[in-house]
């Protein structure tokens, strides 16, 4: 029989207590002593967690980690207040050695009362107000505890599902993906099951993320793209085999995905690579080595592509990065995977009133294609890489984000004046630009009985001045803006400035203080004379 998930308002009371509940047969909830057994929380070693669920296979180990902080995200789940669930932190449920040692997780367990104080001490038990809903027996023998597989009072979960493996990932060997899996709730381990008999447990952080992606090491990838060493030993004979299904252990006890069996491909010392190329229309050449004997070879390098005899051909290629795929067409081997760059010296875009357009004699599919391959932007000689977890100052459609920050600093300072290089995959050349603040231009022309003397002042420039004789007196101003200079594609940039100009009232008044000022003085004379 299948059980459903508690609604809500239950999960609310379990987060509260941090452990679900049982009520007895009369709708009482029972105490957490009975004949002399105590309900609690305590803190359970993987190895000693997951012995009786792979039935003592093999010993489970630790998990170390060098990032430094996400094995310290253990705070579980809860329902929040408007009832939705709130995830928990990225290993939720797990306890550490303050060291960055992930060494087990903390579950709901039934112990003896006389073992209680050796618990507590050695394993971090705390007592429960109610009996959970799911909890492992422990037992305590010569200083030595032995912890059962979960007692589930509410049945075993189970759904039909779905897996995919993947033998490419930044985490691994492999990396599977289930549909099915539980959410709503926090995973205190995860196993999967081979049709050949054979289950595996995974490990949080190493093994277990979120979404329902788990992956794991079988000694050929062994340090992921975070640096962490990956222990695959176990691992190691899940080649070739079936997954079958996925078991969850959860704070309400197991929840298995059935899934139909989903081949574990073998992999082997051997590879493929390929020669960097030119775009456009030509050929390169690939090379296949260590291959088993019973392998048999398929290349691709994808669309617009053909791949025959160690070579690859195409017609009218981008710049960017391809990648070529050899198969076996008999299934038993995991794919052979490498890439490859196509390049040009080309550059197809240009600088145009803060964005990068399609430069003169090439396509928007050309100008579009440098865009999505940019690896990084340089401004004012400091070079910030792009992606994921990169800064995004070119947008999609060219434009360039002057507002764009790195961190808590501004990418821009606000000057107005920059020198942007930006790099690209498969462009051996940087595309370069210059973009100077070149604001409003103000002359004021001030004339009297003896000379006229016209000032000139330009922002961010000097000033310059001149003098002729004349016998009018007048005061007569004028504005103009100019535009900026050329990159190196001859494209001009621009920008307003800072300055004030004539005819803003902030900017007339002094002119005005000053006449009076003049007038003042000449009156004051002529009464003293």
């Amino acid at each position: 029989m299948k059980k459903n998930f508690i609604n809500i308002a239950v999960c609310s009371a379990v987060m509260l207590s941090a452990v679900p509940f049982a009520a007895g047969a009369e709708g009482e909830t029972e105490t957490t002593e009975t004949n002399n057994l105590v309900y609690g929380t305590m803190n359970i070693p993987y190895a000693d967690f997951y012995a009786a669920e792979i039935e003592n296979a093999y010993e489970v180990d630790a998990v170390s980690s060098a990032t430094a902080n996400k094995w310290k995200g253990n705070n579980t789940g809860s329902v929040g207040e408007d009832g939705t669930w709130q995830n928990g932190g990225l290993v939720a449920g797990t306890y550490n050695d303050d060291n960055g040692t992930i060494l087990g997780v903390n579950y709901p367990v039934e112990v003896s009362a006389q073992d209680v104080e050796y618990l507590t001490e050695n394993y971090g038990f705390a007592p429960v107000e109610e009996k959970p809903v799911a909890y492992k027996k422990v037992t305590v023998k010569d200083e030595t505890i032995e912890v059962s597989k979960v007692e589930d009072t509410d049945e075993e979960k189970t759904v039909d599902g779905n897996v995919t493996v993947a033998t490419q990932s930044n985490y691994g060997d492999y990396q599977f993906t289930v549909e099915g899996f539980p959410t709503e709730c926090d995973y205190y381990g995860v196993i999967f099951n081979t049709e050949e008999g054979k289950s595996y447990a995974l490990r949080h952080l190493e093994n277990i993320w979120r979404n329902g992606s788990f992956s794991w090491s079988a000694g050929f990838k062994t340090t992921e793209s975070h640096g962490n060493t990956l222990k695959y030993d176990n691992f190691v004979d899940s080649m070739g085999k079936h997954i079958t299904s996925v078991t969850y252990i959860l704070l309400d006890g197991y929840y298995t995905v059935n899934t139909p069996s989903a081949y574990i491909p073998i992999k082997f010392e051997g590879g493929v690579t390929a020669e960097n190329g030119t775009s456009g229309k030509g050929s390169t050449t690939y090379e296949l080595t260590g291959l088993p004997d019973d392998f048999s070879a398929s290349a691709s390098a994808g669309e617009g592509f053909t791949t025959e005899d160690g070579t690859i051909s195409y017609e009218n290629a981008l710049p960017g990065t391809y990648t070529i795929t050899v198969s076996d067409t008999n299934g038993v081997y995991a794919d052979l995977v490498n890439t490859f760059v196509l390049s040009t010296d080309d550059i197809p875009v240009a600088y145009s009133d803060g964005k990068l357009v399609t430069a003169e004699n090439f396509t928007d599919d050309d100008s579009a294609n440098f865009i999505k391959n940019i690896t990084s932007v340089e401004v004012n000689g400091t070079e910030y890489r792009t992606g994921r977890r990169g800064v995004t100052i070119v947008q999609a459609d060219g434009t360039i984000d002057f507002e764009a920050k790195s961190g808590e600093n501004n990418v821009f300072d606000g000057s107005g004046n920059y020198t942007i290089k930006v790099n690209s995959t498969g462009y051996n050349n940087p595309f370069e630009t210059a973009i100077e603040n070149t604001s409003a231009e103000t002359t004021t022309t001030t004339e009297d009985a003896s000379s006229e003397t016209t000032t000139t002042t330009k922002a961010n420039s000097s000033s310059s001045s001149s003098s002729s004789s004349s016998s009018r007196t007048s005061s007569t101003s004028s504005s103009k803006s100019s535009t900026g200079s050329t990159g190196s594609t001859g494209s001009k940039a621009s920008a307003s400035g800072d300055s004030p100009q004539t005819g803003v009232a902030g900017a007339a008044i002094p002119a005005a203080v000053l006449a009076l000022a003049g007038t003042a003085a000449v009156i004051f004379r002529k009464k003293n004379d």
